[in-house]
């Protein structure tokens, strides 16, 4: 069975947070909305990979469940004329972080989402088989928003704590991963707050 429709509820109170998120691949905070697409990782794949993304539909307009029920398949193209431009894509990413901060949940995380497309890290192709994908509800050019900034500390914290295998020099932005193709998160996220947070946040960690 899919790691996607495995149970949530099969709680062990005493189990590490990190245990946990290995075993079930889903992150407690976030409000679970399960999109199809998604499919197994390769064997031999290592989850190893953070990406950053930004979506915003219509683009620049915030709010609403337009990204949702398009990672959903379930998006009324009648609703904007953009939404006719990308009708019949089938795209996912494991998690959305929304302009207040609240996280929400398309795709395990054991799971491959739809996110990175055609990609390449530090000579690694198919970034989809060993990554992570996280979007901001944003736009390149627009400041994210301080509650968008702590949810991402939390989550990558989370994640990194489940996944060591992604350390700090393995997070990385769309853009970075998908040159000249892809342009988020824009130069509107700010990589050396976001980093510091989590150096703080790691240090904090440590602590005791």
């Amino acid at each position: 069975m899919s790691e996607q429709n495995a149970s949530h509820c099969d709680i062990d109170p005493s189990e590490n947070p990190a245990s946990r998120l290995r075993r079930t691949g889903r992150i407690s905070t976030a409000r679970w909305c399960p999109s199809p697409n998604f499919g197994p990782r390769p064997q031999d794949a290592s989850i190893s990979l953070l990406v950053v993304h930004n979506i915003s539909l219509p683009p620049g307009q915030f709010g609403g469940n337009a990204i949702e029920r398009f990672f959903c398949n379930q998006l009324d193209a009648s609703l904007h004329p953009y939404f006719e431009t990308i009708a019949g894509m089938k795209v996912s990413s494991h998690l959305l972080i929304h302009r207040d901060g609240s996280p929400v949940q398309f795709v395990s995380l054991l799971d491959r989402a739809w996110h990175a497309g055609r990609s390449c890290f530090q000579g690694e192709d198919e970034c989809n088989d060993f990554s992570i994908g996280i979007e901001l509800e944003g736009a390149d050019d627009i400041p994210y928003t301080d509650a968008q900034y702590q949810t991402l500390v939390d989550l990558s914290q989370k994640i990194m704590s489940a996944w060591p295998e992604i350390t700090p020099d393995r997070i990385t932005g769309h853009s970075d991963i998908a040159p000249g193709r892809k342009t988020d998160p824009g130069p509107a996220f700010d990589w050396s707050y976001y980093r510091q947070m989590l150096d703080a946040g790691q240090q904090t960690e440590g602590v005791g």
